[in-house]
């Protein structure tokens, strides 16, 4: 399988304006890719992991400091173990950041919208 063949996953929340304009340059780009709406179907603890290794950030990077409960969980606070992200990601999957797109090219959280670019086959 090559970079071209190979599928486009997309973690999507279709409410987010950063999101929706990722998946719009990925079907410009030609590829129709699998989206999941992380909301309904929220990522296992393993494939959060995954995720995160995957970025070549941590935990924190991925998360969304600007969400209420971020801060109502004491998420901001210092001494927060990249466990205690996870488990706040599992158990409210809203805390998230999005959109997340995976290719053989690599995998990014795509803020702004355009990083999704560089993660595509030319």
């Amino acid at each position: 399988m090559t970079a071209a063949t190979a599928p486009v996953v997309i973690y999507h929340n279709p409410r987010c304006s950063n999101s929706r304009g990722a998946l719009a340059l990925i079907r410009e780009a030609g590829i129709e890719p699998e989206v999941i709406d992380y909301l309904s179907t929220p990522p296992d603890r393993a494939t959060l992991q995954a995720l995160v290794a995957a970025t070549g950030g941590s935990v924190r990077a991925l998360m969304r400091e600007k969400e209420a409960l971020f801060a109502e969980l004491g998420l901001d606070q210092p001494g927060v173990t990249d466990a205690q992200w996870v488990d706040a990601v599992l158990a409210h999957p809203v805390l998230l950041n999005r959109p997340i797109v995976v290719t053989a090219l690599g995998t990014a959280l795509c803020r702004p919208p355009e990083r999704v670019l560089a993660l595509l086959p030319r």
